[in-house]
Parts: structure tokens; sequence; C-alpha cells
């Protein structure tokens, strides 16, 4: 039995629970999206290291293989063009990430030679790809 005197409480909508859902879908859409970058390079033998860290996106693959020959993202490149063709993949007044993915095998002659080639190209900032290595 109510009582005439008792005032009506508006109804309330609770948004906490809302709120928790919104934010467990936009970290599972963020974290989702890191795992979804690819990486173009040839397959090759790479280095274990343990200080090897991720990363980001590379733009440009410089690939040794184990018998020396060169390619630059996917495709085949003699020494002597490798430098003008890297330069002409990177914006003016801009940095990109060139990647050298050198099999384990090759010689470490002929990785210098391509690293020499590509540190004459203004904007161009090197990493060598290496395996994180298993405790």
């Amino acid at each position: 039995m109510r009582l005439a005197d008792e005032p009506d409480l508006p109804s309330q909508i609770n948004i906490v629970p809302m709120i928790d859902v919104i934010f467990a879908i936009l970290t599972f859409f963020i974290i989702s999206t890191l795992y979804l970058t690819r990486s173009e390079g040839l397959s090759v033998n790479l280095p274990k290291a343990a200080t090897a860290e991720t990363q980001r996106t590379a733009q440009i693959n410089v690939t040794v293989e184990a018998d020396g020959a060169i390619a630059l993202n996917r495709e085949s490149i003699a020494l002597f063009d490798l430098e003008d063709a890297v330069r002409s993949l990177i914006e003016p007044n801009s940095e990109s990430l060139v990647v050298i993915n050198a099999d384990e095998a090759v010689d470490h002659g002929r990785v210098v030679s391509v690293m020499d080639r590509l540190r004459r190209i203004q904007g161009a900032k090197l990493a060598i790809a290496a395996e994180k290595q298993q405790p």
C-alpha cells in the first residue's frame, strides 16, 4: 500500500556499464590494429639478438640474401643503383626508415657496403632487422 504523501522518484538510467563497454570496445580496436602491420621483404634467416626491438612500420626494405643478391622492396637491384632508387622513394624534407634484412650467412663486407650506400642518403634512418632471441 502506498501512502498518498510519498513523492514519486524519477526513473534513472545508469550509464556507467555502458561507458565500460565502450572503453572495452575501443581497447579491442586499438590493440587489434597493432597486429595489422605487414613487413615486406624476402625470406632470409635473420640473426638473433637479445636486445631486438620492434620498430614502426618500415617504408623501405633492403634485403641482402645469403648469396649476396640485393633486393629493394622485393625487387632485385644492383648495389650501384641502390642509392638512387632509395633516394627516389624518400619524399623531400622528410625522414624514412630503411630496414636492412641481411641473412646471417651473408658476408659482413657486403652488408657494410649496402649500409655505406644508404648512409649517403639524406633523410634515411637505418635499422637492421633481427629476430628476438628466445630466453
